[in-house]
């Protein structure tokens, strides 16, 4: 892990033309440091600001010149205190040197590595290059910006710039700008490195990459057409979804001065027999994993399991050819793939060349039935589209999409507008307001993306990490507001909703918005109207009416006759907060009046009935503590009596435990609420 660390020095232009955009750019820089410590908490980073009025670097000590260059800090590990230094850059009140800021980074690389770690190491440019640089002592800029980047590639170093640009530049010299954008451009050709130039905030946020994920084949092997011609491939994935870092459990128990302490916690499960016979602990040979079908748990052992198990050979074969038309956007599942010839292999590049310009030629697409390693459990179906290249470089290559199978499709059928009465239809000029409000949110009106896929950010992976750097300074820190960065990533475009104002105030003219007359049904009236079936032949409208005529009868008690609508009925009496508590306690009291005074298990389905409702009930409320309480005691109760068909009335009706998934106060897990049919079961009579 040490091994691969990368070395990287931040080169930062803090010149005047530049203080509009430092806030973001110490955002930017900070988010940096705060992803290394997670991810690569070996990396070294040092830090280079140019444009201020004092100068402090090695070479201006040794051999003059590289004024207005200041190392903010020399290269080192990365800790929580380069995150306090990136968040506080000095403003400068001079413009700065991009150039002679390179060969101060590259200065600081060779004297610390020497000819080490080739390939590690980094330069990373932010500045706006609205400046000339300082003229050449001898040759021209060009010929000055070819010898650097020459000794930049023999001592394995690269660069990436940043160029912030946007309103920034509306007033600069465009003849220096294109002289700068073509001397970076050297820079970017001699290492192999990009080039990014940004004009907003938020794609500033979003132009550094602050984690480096390195590419992993999935799959290297024969891309088999047919059984006489195969060709040798490569398959990367080409894109990922960055998911929240695994956070591992922090133990404090270790003493202070143990300075090897890893502070991990060690967690182990012993599994002890559920009967209660034996405290002994049951080994790993004696164990068997179970699955629930219905009440019960079906043992299936690891060589049934082997023995059913479908293992596929791994591969990847063509099953045909099909027109690009008739594979449809919306079908490509999870993450793309890349396929590319076996590198340095002649003649599987110009087999895939040659297939994917015939593809691309006859706009036709593969369909392939991918395996991608060996004792892999599933089969992937998908597409593969022909990527031809426009550099001569770099070679041709297919994108592979994964499409679903029969069982992965949802189709979801809604009904249509014309189905509605007329007075539901909308008229002309609510369907205009409406068209053009959906026209108005259109991200790229003027053909140009606001918010640009490569350059915008997880936005809740941002605010998770700033939180987390500020957790772990101030751990009773309250959560901090939105940055305005991120608003504009999640919020509506101010400019954006003030430019079509009169589109909003069409929308609002024509489409009334009031309070729905329709009164929702209290249970027991619902259940009142079904039992008498006086409802059958009456219109919504005049039951609406009726509803609407009608005082609502208030329920104080739970009776014997319907004590589950009587609940119902209770729980939706809103004028008091104590009626919910009320009708809890009685249905509960009722449900074990109802076990007490049953005569061989007449009244069990009753109590059932009521057992449901207040389930129910209990999680609606998200008050799972009387239930759960309830459900315990009927347990004991049934083991006290020897009551079996109870239990298994209970069980068919699936009314275990409320878990913590169902209801946030509980405590019970969704483990132990599935085998609390287990626990019910009575003990057999010895």
């Amino acid at each position: 892990m040490a091994r691969n660390k990368e070395k990287l020095v931040l080169l930062l232009d803090v010149g005047p033309s530049m203080h509009g955009v430092l806030s973001e750019v110490e955002k930017l820089c900070s988010m940096l440091v705060e992803k290394k410590l997670i991810f690569s908490k070996y990396d070294e980073l040092g830090v280079v600001v140019f444009g201020t009025e004092e100068s402090k670097n090695d070479l201006t000590t040794e051999v003059g010149g590289y004024q207005n260059i200041t190392v903010l800090q020399d290269i080192k590990v990365v800790d929580g205190d380069l995150v306090d230094t990136l968040q506080k850059l000095p403003r400068g009140r001079v413009d700065g040197d991009f150039l002679d800021a390179i060969v101060v980074g590259m200065d600081m690389l060779i004297k610390k590595y020497k000819d080490l770690h080739k390939g590690k190491k980094r330069l990373c440019l932010i500045t706006n290059a609205i400046h000339p640089i300082k003229d050449s002592f001898e040759g021209s800029k060009e010929d000055q910006v070819m010898t650097i980047a020459e000794q930049m590639a023999a001592q394995g170093m690269k660069i990436e710039s940043i160029v912030v640009r946007g309103r920034l530049s509306r007033d600069a010299n465009k003849g220096v700008m294109d002289e700068n954008d073509h001397l970076l451009s050297i820079f970017s050709k001699k290492t192999h490195t990009r080039i990014v130039y940004v004009d907003t905030p938020t794609s500033l946020l979003g132009a550094l990459k602050t984690r480096r994920v390195t590419p992993v084949t999935v799959f290297r092997g024969h891309l088999e057409l047919s059984p006489h011609m195969k060709i040798k491939v490569w398959v990367y994935k080409k894109t990922q979804e960055e998911k929240f870092p695994t956070l591992k459990k922090y133990s404090e128990k270790a003493p202070a001065s143990n300075k090897l302490a890893t502070h991990q916690v060690k967690v182990s499960y012993e599994y002890k027999s559920v009967d209660g016979s034996s405290t002994s602990v049951i080994p790993p040979e004696q164990r068997i994993k179970g699955y629930r079908y219905g009440p019960q748990v079906v043992p299936i052992s690891t060589a049934e399991w082997d023995a059913v198990k479908f293992k596929p050979e791994k591969g990847i074969k063509v099953l045909g050819f099909t027109d690009a038309s008739k594979i449809k956007r919306h079908c490509y599942m999870k993450d793309v793939y890349l396929f590319i010839a076996e590198p340095g292999n002649t003649r599987a590049t110009l087999a895939v060349s040659a297939i994917a310009r015939a593809m691309k030629e006859m706009n036709a697409v593969a369909i392939l039935r991918c395996v991608w390693r060996q004792g892999q459990q599933n089969v992937v179906v998908g597409v593969l589209t022909p990527n031809i290249s426009q550099n001569y470089k770099i070679p041709d290559s297919f994108y592979f999409n994964v499409l679903p199978f029969a069982e992965d499709v949802r189709e979801y059928q809604f009904p249509s507008f014309n189905s509605f009465p007329a007075s539901w239809q909308p008229n002309d000029q609510q369907q205009k307001a409406a068209d053009e409000l959906v026209q108005m949110l259109d991200l790229a009106p003027s053909g140009k993306e606001a918010l640009l896929p490569e350059f915008t950010p997880n936005p809740v992976l941002e605010r998770f990490y700033r939180h987390l750097e500020l957790k772990a300074k101030q751990p009773d820190a309250a959560v901090p507001p939105l940055d305005e960065t991120l608003k504009n990533i999640v919020e509506p475009d101010p400019e954006l909703v003030a430019e079509n104002k009169s589109v909003f105030d069409a929308l609002h003219r024509h489409f009334e918005l009031g309070q729905n007359p329709k009164l929702k049904k209290s249970s027991r009236q619902w259940y009142q109207e079904k039992q008498s079936g006086s409802n059958a032949h009456v219109s919504s409208g005049q039951a609406v009416n009726s509803i609407e005529n009608q005082p609502p009868v208030k329920i104080e008690k739970i009776g014997d006759l319907t004590p589950v609508q009587d609940f119902e009925a209770m729980m939706s009496q809103r004028d008091n907060p104590e009626w919910v508590e009320k009708a809890i306690k009685e249905l509960r009291e009722k449900i074990l009046a109802l076990l007490i005074h049953s005569d061989e298990g007449d009244k069990y389905q009753k109590a059932v009935e009521c057992v449901a409702a207040l389930r129910k009930g209990c999680i609606l409320e998200q008050e799972p503590g009387p239930y759960n309480d309830l459900m315990h005691h009927i347990r004991q109760y049934c083991e006290e009596k020897g009551i079996k068909s109870l239990p298994q009335l209970l069980a068919s009706r699936d009314l275990t435990l409320i878990s913590k998934s169902e209801a946030e106060d509980s405590d019970v897990t969704a483990e132990e609420a599935r085998s609390f049919f287990v626990k019910m079961e009575p003990k057999p009579d010895v």
